[in-house]
């Protein structure tokens, strides 16, 4: 391995991510690679989708020129009941469909931010991005609000009534609903008192974005998307979810994308961002602001458009299960077994190009074995660097996006000669 790098003049830290993992793997006695390093739940389990690593973006860096002046947070100390107050009247977004909202907390945590409350004991402030009309989109702090809510008036969200549970002090509440509770201690939370801070409308959504990227009040930091889904409501929302929870989708992904952090609605996003968007037209940026402003494009499209991306997606990824089999979107070696997790950029840039593919090639693809030349292309470490670090700079886009199209059309052109001889 050293006098191969020795002879290629690359250090050993510019090889190929996957060449590090298999050499961890040799050392290790095994004879697949390890696992990747990879995303996690809401509650810490490692998921099936490959972490992308940052290279050339900063995180947290603001890329888009703004005037600071236009930035306007607003920190309000409010009431539990003018907040409940603001849900009856619609007048604070809790995104229904929002992952992280339900699901998470169980009863036993829900109860023990009521106990909180009871005694008196401070919970973390809320985020929320103001809308035109005024209402609230809250950011951080959904699940402390639904669980207030659905302890003191369950019936503005919609849910069954929350019963006291597992609490640690006020061991004499357990099973305890509000109503029975004294007048004195309604009246305590209620009365309340909480700190939202407000970003105002006005304030550039990239920066909106930024903001809150750098929120972690809950422990797990939001993930890019999850703010996305918060910030940009419309149609956008509910398409990403509805083409995540086709059949068609999760059999080419294996069952195996966890949606609780939305990586599944990402994934779709991303795949309509270079659809509606030609990968050389994307411009060098912000790669997280390029996703956003496919949300909002998304909420233009007509009933027309949308049905087409609808149909181009799901012909995708049926092409993509029945070419790539098991290992379609992940990377892989020759002979390699074990299934490699998925890698989010290799899923737009072989989706996109296989939807934009005629019936007539995807089905001689199907007939040709394309994982082999896929193997010999992860075997280029500018190809692999494109899919797995810094995959928002414009260079590796176009990189892995024409890498891809190419392994197509020479699987194609050989599959034709082979055909004619």
């Amino acid at each position: 391995m050293a006098a191969l790098e020795e002879s290629q003049g690359r250090t050993r830290d510019r090889r190929s991510v996957f060449e590090r993992y298999q050499e961890a793997a040799a050392d290790a006695g095994e004879i697949d690679p390890p696992l990747f390093s990879v995303e996690v739940t809401a509650d810490g389990r490692p998921t099936d989708i490959e972490r992308e690593e940052a290279e050339d973006v900063v995180f947290e860096q603001i890329t888009s020129p703004f005037d600071p002046e236009h930035i306007d947070i607003d920190t309000r100390t409010t009431t539990v009941d003018l907040l409940l107050s603001r849900l009856r009247n619609e007048m604070i977004d809790l995104a229904p469909d929002f992952q992280r909202k339900a699901g998470i907390w169980t009863d036993g945590k829900q109860s023990r931010l009521i106990e909180s409350l009871l005694l008196r004991i401070p919970i973390p402030s809320f985020y929320a991005a103001e809308n035109k009309d005024g209402s609230w989109a809250i950011v951080d702090g959904i699940q402390r609000l639904t669980s207030i809510a659905r302890f003191v008036e369950p019936e503005t969200i919609g849910a069954d009534p929350l019963k006291l549970t597992g609490l640690e002090y006020l061991r004499n509440f357990a099973e305890a609903g509000f109503a029975n509770l004294s007048g004195k201690l309604q009246i305590r939370l209620r009365e309340t008192e909480v700190v939202v801070h407000v970003i105002r409308r006005g304030t550039p959504e990239p920066v909106m974005f930024n903001v809150f990227a750098r929120i972690n009040t809950g422990g797990e930091p939001l993930t890019r998307q999850e703010i996305r889904h918060a910030l940009i409501s419309g149609r956008a929302r509910t398409l990403l979810a509805e083409l995540a929870e086709t059949e068609e989708f999760r059999r080419a992904t294996g069952h195996s994308v966890v949606g609780d952090r939305m990586a599944d609605r990402e994934m779709v996003l991303r795949f309509l961002a270079f659809r509606m968007t030609s990968p050389h037209a994307y411009k060098p940026g912000d790669f997280d602001a390029f996703l956003a402003e496919a949300m909002h494009q998304v909420n233009r499209l007509d009933s027309a458009e949308e049905d087409l991306l609808r149909t181009e997606f799901l012909t995708a990824m049926l092409a993509a299960e029945e070419i790539f089999g098991h290992h379609a979107f992940r990377k892989y070696r020759r002979n390699q077994q074990r299934k490699s997790p998925i890698n989010k950029a290799l899923f737009e840039a072989a989706a996109v190009n296989l939807a934009s593919l005629s019936d007539a090639d995807r089905e001689a693809l199907r007939q040709i074995d394309v994982l082999d030349a896929f193997a010999e292309l992860m075997e280029d470490v500018e190809f692999e660097r494109a899919i797995s670090v810094g995959t928002g700079d414009a260079r590796k886009v176009r990189k892995r996006f024409d890498a891809v199209k190419e392994l197509f059309e020479d699987a194609l052109g050989k599959g034709r000669s082979g055909s004619e001889q």
